[in-house]
């Protein structure tokens, strides 16, 4: 066993697979636990095909596929908080709008190449064996700003997450850090595009962190679990890939969803063993993951300081009775 961990060691483009999937499942599940507690899956979807354009008039141009992904996903997700505030409609009608839009332009850009076009071909599906040295390092410059600004306006993002009309009265520039917020998913969409794709990075943003809110609605302790779900699936993945010589993006993405079911049937709050452990223990079923107000402090959030000492537990999570996470505004 350890000589089949060790062995593939052996070749670098497997070491910097091993150092681009640990960066890209910490990143995706930091910024994706906010997306979750949002309620705004869907924009993860639409930011990464949002990338292809961009992908499309880098290789055009020859220039750096990152940055033209980078430029077209940031554009996109600034253009939907844009469009959702000044034109007053939903922003999940937003996403749709722009979604469509900007991947009819890179299929029309890439419609006018001529031949088969691999490298474009890569980034739909994604191949993080295929990273070399000066892509590993701009994807660990982008996961620092990602990371770096996450640290920076922790509480701020936190409690815009949580109650945006009391972020907002309380002095917090709640517009400005939308856009801060969708840039930030946009940049962790682009730092995984070439591990699992355009078509299935998505699944990197959002199963980590669903998963763990499976176990826990405690925001800290459920960043915690996210990241070590998405790290340890992105490296169990890249391992299974490079045994069973099949595609490494898809893999990561299967057992990622496989630990979702696991944690969905024998889970603490909602599968087997949560149910065995009430039962012996006589307590009450927990509230499901729409239900009301967290009644307990254990199980809230942690919020910054300046708020109250309980906060309401996010849309979507056990103990709220508002239904779907609405994003701060």
């Amino acid at each position: 066993m350890i000589e089949a961990l060790i062995d593939p060691l052996r070749f670098d483009f497997f070491v910097r697979a091993l150092l681009a999937s640990t960066l890209v499942g910490l990143v995706c599940a930091v910024v994706g636990t906010y997306v979750v507690l949002r309620g705004i899956a869907f924009i993860g979807d639409a930011i990464a095909h949002a990338g292809f354009p961009g992908v499309v008039v880098a290789y055009i141009l020859k220039g750096s596929y990152l940055v033209g992904a980078g430029v077209a996903a940031v554009a996109t997700a600034l253009a939907i908080g844009f469009v959702s505030r000044r034109a007053r409609i939903r922003q999940d009608t937003a996403i749709g709008v722009l979604f469509a839009g900007t991947f009819a332009l890179g299929v029309f850009l890439f419609s006018t190449l001529r031949g088969y076009v691999a490298d474009l071909f890569g980034f739909l599906f994604g191949n993080v064996l295929a990273i070399g040295p000066s892509e590993l390092v701009n994807l660990a410059v982008l996961a620092a700003i990602v990371l770096g600004t996450v640290a920076i306006l922790w509480k701020e993002l936190l409690y815009a997450t949580f109650d945006p009309l009391g972020a907002a009265a309380s002095g917090i520039p709640v517009g400005r850090l939308e856009y801060v917020f969708l840039a930030l998913v946009a940049l962790a969409i682009v730092v995984s595009l070439q591990a699992v794709g355009i078509i299935l990075v998505v699944a990197m943003l959002v199963t980590p962190a669903a998963a763990a809110q499976l176990i826990t609605v405690r925001f800290t302790r459920l960043m915690g679990l996210a990241a070590a779900i998405g790290i340890g699936s992105a490296l169990g993945g890249l391992y299974l890939s490079y045994w069973l010589d099949v595609a490494s993006g898809a893999t990561i993405v299967l057992l990622q969803t496989a630990l979702f079911l696991v944690v969905l049937g024998l889970g603490s709050r909602t599968g087997l063993a949560g149910r065995l452990t009430r039962r012996r223990a006589g307590s009450p079923a927990p509230e499901p993951l729409a239900g009301g107000p967290a009644r307990d402090g254990r199980d809230g959030a942690r919020v910054p300081s300046h708020r109250a000492e309980r906060a309401p537990v996010p849309a979507g999570s056990p103990g709220d009775e508002r239904g779907s996470a609405e994003p701060g505004r």
